[in-house]
């Protein structure tokens, strides 16, 4: 112990004395890690949702008006089983009328009003992974450092959290190795209050987000 600390105390002095001599200067160190791990993520229908067309006389005026839920299955197939979770990103960040992590940006409306939202939601029971019995979902709000109790509610995929599946009910460690993963997808989508916005025109809903598979 005493060497230890010894050899401490000098290499304080000796950091000290370059910084006086040196104090213009600052290191980078890059970091990282390569795997040879690949996940390749498909949504079905080639992940569109299409409403069709909504008549404005059918919107609410004061209060959004929630569309009829849809639904999307998501495979998620790896060359051999690792651990991973999934994480969504708006492709048209700034258009949701609501501020919240989950909720996710269907485009302007001519005079630039937000037209609505859209969030997507994992249902662990209507989830498998390889051949395990039953599967639960856990989510992350620290970027991996910390997981949620593992169980068996629906969650909402966020754009700064990360979700992903455990065989472990009741765990806080996080994802499981998986190397194939079948999920059924819900999607509901809000348009806001037809006081907020121009329908003068037709308004195309123009919802657009990107999928990510992270590696852990």
């Amino acid at each position: 112990m005493k060497i230890l600390l010894s050899a401490l105390t000098a290499g304080v002095w000796l950091t000290s004395l370059s910084a006086a001599h040196a104090a213009s200067t600052a290191e980078l160190t890059v970091g990282g890690l390569i795997t040879p791990m690949a996940c390749t993520p498909v949504l079905s229908a080639g992940g569109l949702i299409d409403f069709g067309k909504i008549s404005q006389k059918d919107l609410n005026q004061t209060t959004g008006t929630r569309l009829p839920l849809k639904s999307l299955t998501l495979t998620v197939s790896c060359n051999a089983p690792g651990r991973y979770a999934l994480r969504m990103r708006d492709n048209r960040d700034g258009t949701a009328h609501v501020n919240s992590e989950i909720y996710y940006g269907l485009g302007l409306d001519s005079a630039g009003n937000k037209l609505g939202v859209y969030s997507v939601k994992f249902d662990p029971k209507q989830t498998v992974a390889d051949a395990l019995p039953v599967t639960y979902g856990t989510e992350s709000t620290t970027g991996g450092v910390a997981w949620r109790t593992s169980n068996t509610q629906p969650i909402d995929i966020g754009s700064k959290s990360l979700l992903g599946f455990t065989d472990v009910v009741g765990s806080t460690a996080g994802p499981s190795a998986i190397k194939n993963l079948t999920s059924t997808l819900t999607l509901e989508a809000v348009i806001n209050a037809k006081q907020n916005l121009d329908l003068s025109v037709e308004t195309p809903m123009d919802g657009s987000a990107t999928l990510e598979v992270v590696y852990l």
